[in-house]
């Protein structure tokens, strides 16, 4: 045995020998510092049974928090409460008013990324982040973070020795770090550099707790993947599943996109009402809400169009809006009674003026978002093979009746305003299985006709074109065939993306196609749009010939991302209320 290295008693069965005088010395010295670390450790066990302690080891911080998922989320919401409380009385904020970033994450992994090598420090810079906490763990006094914050993470490496170099106490380093938890956001200001693994970090010479987090959140590493709960509670989802985050952002790449392109055009951005007298320039079924100071009833807007034209009779020759519209109709898949559209007018133009122009602009579009013109959909879910979409220009552009009588090998009528007109067309969809739902309108059977056998062949996008009048009330007549009109809707996997026509702009025939609307009112259609007299008197005034435009933002956004349902792509899609618990529901029924 080595010089100075002890015999404990009972190793060697026998008496102790002798020691040096040196020996001896060496001996009481390290008996003397592991009392003192057993009393300190005592100490500090002592303080955190009676509430207080805040365990700076990696054993006991672990222990810690893994007592902690064992509670329920009431119990942790309780404790972690109690924590914010018991701050507040010891006279701490737990809810500081301002930190002073230097950089957001994305920034500094810019600029530091390969700004240090592996297992260095930029000493001498000093940088000061914030974020929220996703996973903690430690190793003896370092402890590792991962905060994120604007899409990106950074890790941070919280040592001992750096927090003191900077004047931070060891009491006031275990404090923080045995309270911190997942999920808290968190500002840090500290020397930029890399581990010895190379992960880009921060070490930290000063952390603070901006805001606590007092709920759990789920499990490191699976997410949230229930959808009520992701749908209901959209900040939870993106907390917890960063792909959210992305689809909102290219969302946002899609509005700025079209407003860029609107722009640089020479239109003008409007904003028109989002109350009507009337719910006029679509055929749907309104929202009806009231007016109490009026006392007058009102009907939420179901498109901006008739507002946009008077606008252009008024002289803005070109105007756009981008905003919400509200349809009182069904929730699925592809639907929500509350969605976003641009619609944009635009004088002296036509509708294949505005074909073109929708080529350019989407496919631009598609192009810059995905880097191609082709992108994968899986239309029928993430579990089921993709669709290839081709958004390459030209697209291709079919006629209605055209293509109608092309596959069911059928006449339709010449003359849809002809009062035989539905009867041939209800035959047409009795014969091939197209059903529809009464009043059996021409224009409900025509849009049934189209629904089941056209439309769904058009997965590359595809322009149906030349509908008929009783279809289209707002819409001019064709040149060549008056019987139908300029107009085209513009379908991507069979899901309709946007609806143009070269605007009805002759206030007689406008009033006519009003009264007919009204009448397919009276016979039970509850969609039929309303007579609106401001409107037709603002066309007496003279609408230069026009153009007009409409697109929906949220299905172009479901392509574009890769999600079969619209829900997807709403921050805060309309849900269902949610069913009360058993225990709320006994404690209404003892009230």
């Amino acid at each position: 045995m080595s010089d100075g290295a002890p015999q404990g008693e009972g190793e060697g069965g026998g008496a102790p020998r002798a020691e040096s005088k040196n020996a001896e010395k060496k001996r009481l010295k390290m008996e003397a510092a592991a009392k003192a670390k057993a009393e300190k450790a005592a100490a500090k066990a002592a303080k955190e049974a009676e509430g207080g302690g805040s365990g700076g080891g990696k054993k006991k911080e672990a222990s810690a928090e893994e007592l902690e998922a064992e509670l329920d989320e009431g119990q942790y919401f309780d404790m972690r409460t109690d924590k914010v409380v018991a701050a507040k009385e010891r006279g701490e904020n737990p809810y500081p008013h301002k930190f002073s970033a230097t950089h957001e994450i994305p920034a500094f992994r810019s600029q530091f990324g390969d700004a240090v090598g592996d297992g260095e420090r930029a000493e001498g810079t000093t940088v000061s982040l914030a974020g929220r906490v996703y996973s903690k763990r430690a190793q003896g006094k370092l402890i590792f973070y991962d905060v994120r914050g604007g899409g990106a993470k950074v890790q941070v490496m919280a040592d001992l020795k750096t927090s003191m170099a900077a004047g931070v106490s060891e009491e006031a380093f275990e404090a923080l770090h045995a309270s911190t938890r997942r999920g808290d956001i968190v500002g840090v200001t500290g020397v930029p550099g890399k581990s010895r693994k190379g992960e880009l970090s921060v070490f930290p010479t000063n952390m603070v707790v901006l805001t606590p987090c007092l709920r759990m959140l789920p499990g490191v590493g699976t997410g949230l993947s229930d959808k009520e709960t992701r749908y209901r509670q959209r900040y939870l989802d993106l907390i917890c599943n960063a792909g959210v985050r992305d689809k909102f952002l290219v969302r946002s790449k899609i509005v700025r996109g079209i407003r860029s392109y609107l722009d640089s055009k020479g239109f003008i951005e409007v904003e028109t009402p989002m109350m009507n007298m009337i719910p006029g320039g679509a055929v749907a079924r309104p929202f009806v809400t009231h007016h109490n100071a009026l006392d007058l009833e009102l009907y939420m807007r179901i498109a901006p169009e008739l507002y946009l034209k008077q606008l252009v009779v008024g002289g803005l020759e070109r105007v756009y809006e981008i905003g919400r519209q509200f349809r009182n109709e069904g929730i699925d898949m592809t639907h929500n009674p509350e969605f976003t559209t641009c619609e944009f007018y635009m004088a002296y133009a036509d509708y294949n003026d505005l074909m073109d122009m929708t080529e350019e602009m989407f496919s631009a579009m598609v192009l810059d978002i995905k880097g191609s013109y082709k992108i994968q959909y899986h239309a029928h879910g993430p579990d089921e093979p993709p669709v290839e979409i081709d958004f390459t220009p030209p697209w291709r552009r079919i006629s209605m009746c055209e293509e109608i009588e092309r596959i069911l090998g059928v006449k339709l009528p010449e003359d849809f305003s002809h009062p035989d007109a539905p009867a041939q067309l209800l035959a047409i969809c009795r014969a091939h299985g197209a059903e529809c739902n009464e009043p059996h309108t021409a224009a409900r059977l025509l849009d049934a006709l189209v629904s089941e056998f056209v439309e769904g062949s058009c997965i590359n996008p595809t322009f149906i074109c030349d509908h008929p009048q009783v279809m289209s009330p707002l819409a001019k007549y064709h040149r060549k065939n008056s019987t139908l009109t300029e107009r085209f809707e513009l379908f991507v996997n069979g899901k309709e993306v946007c609806n143009a026509y070269t605007e009805l702009n002759d206030p007689i025939v406008q009033r006519q196609l009003f009264k007919q609307q009204a009448v397919a009112a009276a016979q039970g259609d509850d969609e039929a749009m309303g007579v609106d007299e401001g409107f037709c008197v603002a066309l007496d005034y003279g609408l230069p010939p026009t153009g007009g435009w409409g697109a929906g933002v949220d299905r172009l956004t479901m392509f574009l991302t890769d999600s079969d349902n619209i829900k997807e792509v709403l921050l805060f899609p309309a849900m269902k209320p949610e069913q009360p618990s058993v225990a709320q529901s006994m404690a209404k029924m003892s009230v």
